[in-house]
């Protein structure tokens, strides 16, 4: 029989299951060694408070609210952590989600992990050079790579070329 009760324990131990597995997500991320290393308190000093809780705890914006959606000029976007040089305007398209997507990193700029966390699996992107959460990589881009790098823009900086 399910009483309230119950009901309630069963949702406590959904959400610290679900809590401890995104644990185990950041334990990994944080074995990784990066080039660019900072304390805690120095990133904080560093970053705006979104781009620390997108960069630094895996948080996301919400979507449609970056300037960089509509930016159209040729240049680079580069990690506001570290300003790592990660997409070409070249490789930026609209893909309706309202978030700046590219279809392709530069070299060396980005690297990948396994995002298992609110109960699905997913491939995120991170800075190569220190490690900050940019973003997740998806499958359901354009040619020729088919890839849809869907990018936080808070964590952008956006150099025009000259």
């Amino acid at each position: 029989m399910v009483t309230r009760r119950n009901a309630i324990l069963r949702a406590g131990a959904a959400l610290l299951a679900g809590g401890l597995l995104q644990g185990l997500g950041r334990r990994s991320a944080a074995a990784e060694v990066f080039e660019v290393v900072y304390t805690d308190a120095e990133w904080k000093r560093r970053l705006t408070a979104i781009q620390y809780a997108i960069l630094r705890q895996e948080g996301t914006e919400r979507p449609f609210t970056s300037p960089l959606n509509h930016e159209k000029r040729p240049g680079t976007f580069s990690c506001a952590g570290c300003d790592l040089a990660n997409f070409s305007s070249k490789t930026k398209f609209d893909s309706g989600t309202g978030w700046p997507s590219f279809w392709q990193p530069l070299p060396n700029a980005i690297a990948t992990r396994t995002d298992s966390t609110f109960g699905m699996s997913r491939t995120e992107v991170h800075c190569h050079r220190c490690g900050g959460h940019l973003g997740h990589v998806f499958d359901d881009g354009p040619k020729p790579t088919g890839l849809r790098y869907c990018m936080n823009g808070a964590v952008l900086k956006f150099r025009p070329e000259v």
